[in-house]
């Protein structure tokens, strides 16, 4: 039988299960927005770790705001690389899976966390 989210989070102990939690809806989300964008909803394509990354940044934009980083933070992430960790604790555990070409160093230094989630952001001044 195939263990919950917070079990694995438990067994392995780096990380709090809500970034699991969140790695898992982000995969969906950004696989989404990525057929969108190509405009081929019907075809779902593999996402590279760059990808992913890319996309979970956006997504922890949308959720928590220039709060982001520090809510990644309290769970255990703190690089891109944390992301790939998830990532491959999710697939040990039969909850993601990859290709033979996909590799942890995907998720080395996709971006820089305190440049993406404070020095770049922006507040929307027309809202």
């Amino acid at each position: 039988m195939k263990k919950t989210i917070e079990q694995v989070a438990r067994e392995d102990g780096r990380y709090d299960a809500k970034a699991l939690k969140f790695i898992f809806e982000g995969l969906a989300e950004t696989i989404e927005k990525i057929r969108r964008e190509e405009g081929d909803p019907d075809h779902p394509r593999h996402i590279t770790g760059q990808e992913l990354a890319l996309g979970l940044a956006d997504l922890a934009k949308e959720r928590w705001g220039r709060l982001a980083g520090m809510v990644l933070a309290q769970w255990g992430v703190r690089t891109t690389r944390d992301f790939g960790e998830i990532v491959y604790l999710m697939i040990d555990y039969d909850w993601m899976t990859c290709q033979e070409t996909d590799s942890i160093e995907d998720f080395n230094d996709v971006f820089d966390f305190k440049f993406v989630f404070e020095d770049q952001y922006s507040f929307d001044s027309h809202s």
